[in-house]
C-alpha cells in the first residue's frame, strides 16, 4: 500500500504507521526490513501462490462490474477473449553499489529487470529482477516469466492468450516454447514477436511484387500513406533455394513492414540503398489480415507505458544493497502496480479509470481529509471545494459494495 502510494523507500511506510487511526496498526520500517530479507524462492512462491488466489477473485469482480475482462483493443477492434501477455526488459539504474548490480548494454550501471504485464487490465503478473549485464535475449528467462505470468491468470481465462515480445527478447526457444502450449486441451496460445531483418529476409524480398504491398493501419485502423505491409511466408518456405524457415515451426508467418525512415533513424546498407525502413514480425495466428496482424504487433509499444508505470510504483529505485532485499521489494512494488489497476477497474470511471499513478495519487489518493467522530461512528470528511470530492465518494461506496472473498 506504501509503494502504490508512492514510496520509494522502505522507511516511507511511516507515512502509513504516522495515520493508524485510518490505516490501524502497520509495522515499523525495520520489521518490514527483516521481512523482506527473509524472502526466499519458497517464501516469494507462496506469495505468487496468493496473489493467484486473489486474482481469480478480483477477476470475477472485474467481469461482474464491466460484464467481462476488458478486451485489447487493436485498430480500431478488439480482440475479445483473449488475454495478452506482453513480456519486455528494461534498465533499472544503480546509483550505488549494490549486489548484482552489473554494466548494463546501454552503458548505464544497475540491474535488467524483466516484466510481464496484461494487456487487458493493466496488471503486473510478474517480474524478474536480474542483473545488470543479463542479456536481453535469455530465452530460459523469458519462459520462466511467461510461465509465472500463465500462472497469475485465472485458469478459465487461460484457453486464448496472445504472448507479445519486441525482437530483442524474441528467441527460437521461447516461440517453440509457446507454440508447444498449444498441446494443453483447450489450450491456444499464439504469439507475435519480432524477427530479424536477415539475409533470409533480404533475398527474398526483391522477389516480392510491388502489388503485394497494402497500406499499414494507424491505431484507430485509418490505412496509412507512408508504411505498407506484406507477408513472406510463402517465399520463404517455397521459393528458390529451398525452405528457408525449416528449423521453425510449421505454422509460422512472417511479416514485413516498410517506411519512409526518421531523422537519425540507424538504417543497415540494404535500408540505405532502399530508403526504406523494414521490421518483420513473426506470428503462429493462422488467420487474419496482414494490415490486422502487424497492426497487432506494434501495440507491444504499450508495454513501455505500463514499465513507466511500474518505475512510478517503486520500480525505478531499489532501495538495499542486498540482492534478495530487493528482489522481494520487486514483488511488492508488482503487487502495489495491481492495487492500483484493480482501484481503476473497480471503483472509477472515465478518465480516472485510464489514469496513471502521479495523476492518481494527486487526484484521489493524496486528497486531504478529515477524520470526524459523532453518534458513535466515524467519518472522512472530504473537502467539497475538492474537484473529485464526488469520484472519491463514488469510489468508497463502490469498494464498500465489493463482496468478500
Amino acid at each position: 500500500v506504501a509503494i502504490a502510494d508512492g514510496a520509494t523507500t522502505i522507511g516511507e511506510i511511516d507515512t502509513l504507521r504516522h495515520q493508524e487511526e485510518l490505516f490501524g496498526p502497520v509495522a515499523s520500517d525495520t520489521t518490514v526490513w527483516r521481512t523482506l530479507a527473509r524472502c526466499d524462492a519458497a517464501a516469494l512462491a507462496r506469495i505468487s501462490k496468493a496473489r493467484a488466489k486473489v486474482r481469480r477473485h478480483v477477476w470475477g469482480l472485474i467481469a461482474a462490474r464491466h460484464g467481462g475482462i476488458p478486451a485489447a483493443r487493436v485498430a480500431g477492434r478488439d480482440l475479445g477473449e483473449v488475454i495478452v501477455i506482453r513480456l519486455d526488459a528494461t534498465i533499472v539504474v544503480a546509483h550505488s553499489d549494490k549486489q548484482q548490480a552489473r554494466g548494463t548494454f546501454k552503458g548505464s550501471y544497475g540491474f535488467h529487470p524483466l516484466t510481464a504485464w496484461c494487456d487487458n487490465t493493466d496488471e503486473s503478473l510478474a517480474v524478474e529482477l536480474r542483473p545488470g549485464n543479463a542479456g536481453s535475449n535469455t530465452a530460459a528467462d523469458h519462459i520462466a516469466l511467461a510461465g509465472a505470468a500463465i500462472a497469475q491468470v485465472p485458469g478459465r481465462y487461460r484457453r486464448k492468450m496472445l504472448f507479445t515480445c519486441d525482437g530483442a527478447g524474441s528467441t527460437h526457444d521461447l516461440v517453440d516454447h509457446i507454440s508447444g502450449l498449444n498441446a494443453r486441451r483447450g489450450c491456444q496460445a499464439r504469439y507475435s514477436v519480432g524477427f530479424d531483418f536477415d539475409e533470409r529476409i533480404r533475398d527474398v524480398l526483391p522477389r516480392l511484387p510491388e502489388t503485394a504491398w497494402t497500406p499499414a493501419l494507424d491505431a484507430d485502423g485509418t490505412p496509412r500513406t507512408d508504411a505498407q505491409v506484406a507477408e513472406l511466408t510463402g517465399l520463404l518456405r517455397h521459393s528458390a533455394g529451398g525452405d528457408r524457415l525449416a528449423a521453425w515451426p510449421a505454422d509460422m508467418r512472417i511479416l514485413i513492414r516498410r517506411g519512409n525512415p526518421h531523422a537519425g533513424a540507424q538504417l543497415s546498407l540494404f535500408e540505405q540503398h532502399e530508403g526504406k525502413r523494414y521490421q518483420v514480425t513473426a506470428t503462429n495466428t493462422p488467420r487474419g489480415q496482414v494490415q490486422f496482424l502487424e497492426a497487432r504487433h506494434r501495440t507491444q509499444a504499450r508495454v513501455e507505458a505500463r514499465i513507466r508505470c511500474g518505475k512510478d510504483t517503486g520500480l525505478r529505485r531499489l532501495p538495499s544493497r542486498d540482492y534478495k532485499v530487493n528482489t522481494a521489494w520487486c514483488q511488492a512494488a508488482s503487487i502495489a502496480c495491481d492495487l492500483l489497476a484493480w482501484l481503476r477497474l473497480l471503483a472509477l470511471d472515465g478518465d480516472l479509470a485510464r489514469a496513471e499513478p502521479k495523476t492518481l495519487r494527486y487526484k484521489i489518493l493524496h486528497t486531504a481529509g478529515r477524520i470526524v467522530k459523532g453518534q458513535r461512528r466515524r467519518y472522512l470528511r472530504i473537502p467539497p471545494s475538492w474537484p473529485w470530492a464526488r469520484d472519491i465518494t463514488s469510489a468508497f461506496a463502490r469498494i464498500m459494495a465489493l463482496p468478500p472473498p
